[in-house]
């Protein structure tokens, strides 16, 4: 199996737990869904500390934390709510890494941006579309991992938005070790070019909001371009 699958496996999981989801389904469920959706379309295991799904919802959606000291909350999707999914299949050293913020209103999972009744809402996740246009446009080979994380940062504040990353990075390369990662952060001054495969996860909100929004694809380079994974 190859990068592009096992990352379709974590794109196809998404796609089944939109369809799926519902209100007075537990996170724990969601999670659980997602975790066998991804172990019968191929994954062996789950790269991040052996957690195939994070998830959360509400106001849980601005927290950050490592998948050390994650704990998926007893709680239970809303009529009106916002629920973060974040998932790492593995299969046989091989890592997929994708998220996405998925918006439910009136009972319903609201798959097109444009149809988004809350503002707020909308302007969250048009603003997470915005980030990986600002990446695409920037991010050349030989751009610094340093310089891509100042960049994107300024464009983040610029635009009314902050950074709700924990240790305040912005991605990290793909690997087959957790701890051989590198990062989009500050003082990083390794090219883009240098790494097979790289993660753009901007997890953002806006001061006073008690919710957060999350994409994530995995990047690489071909002829000098910039492809999603």
């Amino acid at each position: 199996m190859d990068y592009t699958k096992v990352q379709a496996i974590a794109k196809q999981t998404i796609e089944y737990i939109q369809s799926v989801i519902e209100v007075g389904m537990h996170l724990r469920e969601v999670r659980s869904l997602c975790e066998q959706n991804m172990l019968s379309l191929g994954a062996d295991s789950f790269w991040y500390w052996d957690i195939g799904a994070f998830v959360f919802s509400g106001d849980e959606t601005s927290v950050s934390v490592s998948g050390q000291t994650y704990q998926t909350s007893d709680r239970t999707i809303c009529e009106n709510d916002l629920i973060t999914i974040d998932l790492s299949p593995c299969c046989k050293s091989i890592w997929g890494d994708y998220a996405r913020t998925v918006v439910i209103e009136n009972g319903k999972v609201v798959n097109k941006i444009s149809d988004i009744k809350r503002t707020e809402w909308k302007n969250g996740l048009l603003m997470e579309e915005r980030l990986h246009d600002e990446l695409c446009c920037f991010a050349t080979p030989n751009t610094t991992f340093e310089e891509l994380y100042e960049h994107i940062n300024t464009f983040i504040v610029s635009n009314g938005f902050i950074n709700l990353d924990f240790l305040g990075n912005l991605g990290h390369s793909i690997e087959t070790r957790k701890q051989d990662r590198i990062y989009l952060e500050k003082g990083n001054q390794r090219q883009l070019g240098d790494v097979r495969f790289f993660t753009f996860e901007p997890h953002i909100s806006v001061y006073g909001s008690k919710y957060g929004y999350k994409k994530e694809n995995i990047y690489f380079f071909q002829n000098g371009k910039i492809k999603e994974l």
